[in-house]
């Protein structure tokens, strides 16, 4: 399986705003395994930044005035992540922002083009509810090195994201390993052939035995004051009289 882990970085909050993406960063996973690859591109979003994004991500409006804009980058970001499964953290934040910038240039959304995505967030919450689900904060739980995120970058957050991702579904891993492999087999001999087992016995309970579990299931069923369903119904004789 194809899957992309992607992270932006923004000029604000809300792109219904008129906010724009100004960097993209997408690593590869086939299989569970990072392979390289990846795609980064800082992007001039034709706008201003607002201070409080510059705070949290570092990137001005004079790093990005000769940066390519959008339109000019969005067939190769297509390329990368066609068909492929997304991972992102806080999903709807990036999905709503990239939605919006291929809408502006009248191409179909990332849900038309991709498998899918996965929102490493709400998996976060769901599997620890009420713990901090933040990046760094599953850095932490993972143990995973963060000490270079000194401030938010979508190449390096795609990055972390990855390791965090695969710690995060690290059981998946193991039953997919499990699913996969061939039945095992039985002992082999010096000669490499199979070990004949000998047959199983068979140990059939005594007389005695018998007469000591029914006596423990009727003892069951007067405690629940109930039918116990593996007591054959009473006979005539046996029944109370009315």
């Amino acid at each position: 399986m194809r899957q992309i882990v992607l992270d932006t970085e923004t000029t604000g909050l809300d792109w219904r705003n008129g906010d724009r993406v100004i960097e993209i960063g997408c690593v590869e996973l086939l299989n569970r395994n990072l392979t390289g690859k990846h795609f980064h591109v800082y992007i001039n979003p034709e706008r201003g930044i607002d201070a409080e994004a510059i705070a949290v991500h570092g990137i001005t409006e004079e790093f990005l005035a000769d940066k390519p804009k959008f339109r000019d980058i969005v067939g190769d970001f297509m390329d990368f992540v066609r068909d492929s499964e997304l991972v992102i953290h806080n999903a709807s934040f990036d999905v709503g922002f990239l939605d919006h910038e291929l809408s502006l240039l009248g191409h179909p959304k990332l849900g038309a083009q991709c498998a899918g995505v996965i929102d490493t967030l709400k998996m976060a919450k769901e599997q620890n509810p009420g713990k901090k689900a933040s990046l760094d904060a599953l850095c932490d739980r993972f143990e995973i090195d963060n000490a270079a995120r000194t401030l938010h970058g979508a190449l390096l957050d795609a990055e972390l994201l990855a390791e965090v991702y695969l710690a995060m579904t690290r059981g998946q891993e193991s039953l997919m390993m499990l699913l996969d492999d061939e039945p095992a087999m039985g002992g082999l001999d010096a000669s490499g052939s199979p070990i004949e087992r000998p047959p199983l016995r068979v140990l059939r309970p005594t007389a005695d035995e018998l007469a000591e579990h029914d006596k423990v299931l009727r003892d069951i069923s007067k405690a629940n004051k109930g039918a116990c369903l593996w007591i054959p119904p009473a006979s005539a004789e046996e029944a109370p009289a009315a």
